[in-house]
């Protein structure tokens, strides 16, 4: 009698362990367990530990709500002033309601996917070149609310999404950089003719200065006689101006005039 009651003994102490083996499960911290008896939710989702089901009766569903990075394959559009590009993303997303991701929607990951593809040909039909390059952050906004509206329903979040890249035709490229340098050019022809203006309008006014005291332009030649020798050239070529000549032909006139006037004094 006693060998049979330990034999049943062990027998209940073996299923109890292959019952306890059976049911336990470990649901990491990163995870979120989803519990369906007999093809229904039951219960609460199952937080992150050590977590006990019905063997043969529960199917436990680990959802993980790490944020994802979902890159967003290069989509080709035209965009609204008549320019074809290839533009591809990346966004970021989460799970925010593990029972709802995982019942209302096959497959949240491919889900996302295609809605952040039809989103971003979307965005490329109602944007201008000049927003895609110059005007992302404002994009990216508007992309991420195109794709967390229908998301929300099926228990995700999307966190942030980002245009990478913006692909050219090469002819466009060559476009933007003839109109690039064209305008380089223009400013720089401007900037050289404020400069001119202002040097005419310094020298105008040295002229006149120099009209009033004509010594001073024989300074000034001389200034330049001295810079120029400076140099250690061999050949020293001056343009001798008119005014230093009637400068000298004055000095000169009045020592005559002069002796003139004594002369006839006597």
């Amino acid at each position: 009698m006693l060998e049979e009651l330990l034999t049943a003994a062990a027998a209940v102490g073996s299923a109890g362990v292959v019952y306890v083996i059976s049911a336990a499960r470990v649901v990491k911290q990163y995870e979120r367990g989803v519990v369906l008896r007999l093809g229904r939710l039951a219960g609460e989702v199952r937080p992150p530990g050590f977590t006990m089901i019905i063997p043969f009766v529960d199917r436990l569903h680990k959802v993980n709500i790490q944020i994802v990075t979902l890159p967003v394959p290069a989509q080709e559009g035209i965009t609204r002033d008549n320019v074809t590009v290839r533009v591809d993303a990346v966004v970021y997303f989460k799970v925010v309601d593990a029972a709802n991701a995982l019942i209302r929607v096959e497959d949240y990951r491919f889900a996302v996917s295609q809605m952040a593809q039809t989103s971003l040909r979307s965005i490329i039909g109602k944007s201008d070149l000049d927003d895609l390059l110059s005007n992302r952050e404002k994009l990216n906004q508007g992309l991420e609310l195109m794709i967390d509206s229908p998301a929300v329903g099926w228990g995700v979040q999307v966190d942030r999404v980002e245009i990478k890249d913006v692909s050219l035709p090469e002819t466009m490229k060559r476009s933007m950089a003839r109109q690039a340098e064209a305008d380089r050019e223009r400013r720089a022809r401007i900037i050289n003719a404020d400069a001119e203006l202002q040097a005419s309008k310094k020298l105008a006014e040295a002229a006149g200065q120099m009209a009033d005291q004509p010594a001073a332009l024989q300074l000034r030649l001389l200034q330049t006689v001295v810079a120029v020798a400076a140099e250690k050239n061999s050949t020293l070529v001056l343009p001798f101006p008119v005014e230093l000549l009637r400068f000298l032909e004055k000095a000169q006139q009045a020592p005559s005039d002069g002796a003139v006037e004594r002369g006839a004094r006597m």
